[in-house]
């Protein structure tokens, strides 16, 4: 089993040529992204190649514009996903990490929509991994749950900083979703969450530990069922993000991290991590042409 680590583009600046060259150059094997503008694909598809980044991309469903709601309607979300599965399959990427439905939106519409997705994820034959997220049906561990129960071949993107947010905890009042969860991750974010945020200000400060540890038991996990399952690669995003998600102080807005340092720090470690809980398991050099185990 390898380790791959990608660096997302959230908080970058520069074109993409700027971008991938940077990302390349600090060691990372991938870069985690939004499309790009129909305008900048030239330049992005020249850079992964040149750089020889591996791809992972991001779809949001129902999202057509920032200062309008979500629609309910499994329908709208399905139509915005077929559309946005289209393209972001042309780039061939190592798998599809989808913002998907609405937190609020009626289970019997979440199961029409999920199900839909597992059918289009099986068309374009590229894992494709819905995340844990605010605002979205996966929000809390118990919905995920709820569907990862009913729909079987369902795949998730583990950002369990979310969840420690919304339940304003370390969740452990749910090992049994989590340890569901855990069985269908095929790709993890590596942000540190807490009881009061999606992200501490710094995870290496020490009042933080606690919660820098009950992450890594959760990626370790994730880790061994990966290895249990046979499966070639386990991916990991450091996807810490800039102000509104960092810190910031009062009146000035000055970020208390930096945040390109925050993420390498993150790679580093997770890398080191590996090599300790995975003696037997290297880096670097899995087919890129993967096709992922199910864990459940």
């Amino acid at each position: 089993m390898e380790l791959k680590v990608f660096k997302s583009v959230w908080g970058m600046q520069g074109d993409w040529k700027t971008k991938l060259k940077r990302i390349a150059e600090a060691g990372y094997d991938g870069v985690e992204t939004p499309m790009p503008a129909e305008k900048d694909e030239p330049q992005f598809r020249e850079s992964l190649e040149r750089y020889r980044l591996e791809l992972i991309l991001h779809v949001y469903t129902g999202r057509e514009d920032n200062e309008k709601p979500y629609p309910d309607s499994a329908e709208a979300h399905i139509a915005s996903l077929e559309t946005q599965l289209e393209r972001a399959a042309s780039f061939r990427p190592l798998l599809i990490n989808a913002q998907s439905a609405k937190d609020s939106m009626p289970y019997e519409e979440q199961l029409k929509f999920f199900s839909h997705a597992v059918r289009l994820e099986k068309q374009t034959g590229i894992p494709l991994g819905h995340e844990t997220h605010r605002g979205r049906a996966t929000f809390t561990p118990w919905s995920t749950a709820r569907l990862l129960r009913d729909i079987h071949e369902l795949h998730i993107v583990a950002d369990f900083s979310h969840w420690c947010n919304v339940c304003e905890s370390m969740l452990f009042d749910h090992a049994d979703s989590l340890s569901l969860a855990i069985r269908h991750a095929i790709h993890v974010h590596a942000r540190v969450g807490y009881e009061q945020g999606p992200q501490v200000p710094d995870f290496r400060a020490p009042e933080y530990e606690y919660a820098l540890r009950r992450h890594e038991q959760w990626w370790d996990e994730i880790g061994r069922s990966h290895l249990e399952a046979g499966s070639p690669i386990v991916t990991f995003t450091p996807e810490f993000g800039p102000p509104g998600y960092m810190h910031t102080m009062p009146f000035t807005g000055q970020p208390v991290a930096d945040l390109w340092e925050i993420c390498l720090a993150m790679s580093r470690r997770i890398r080191e991590r590996f090599r300790r809980n995975f003696p037997a398991h290297g880096e670097n050099g899995a087919d890129k042409n993967i096709n992922f185990q199910k864990r459940y």
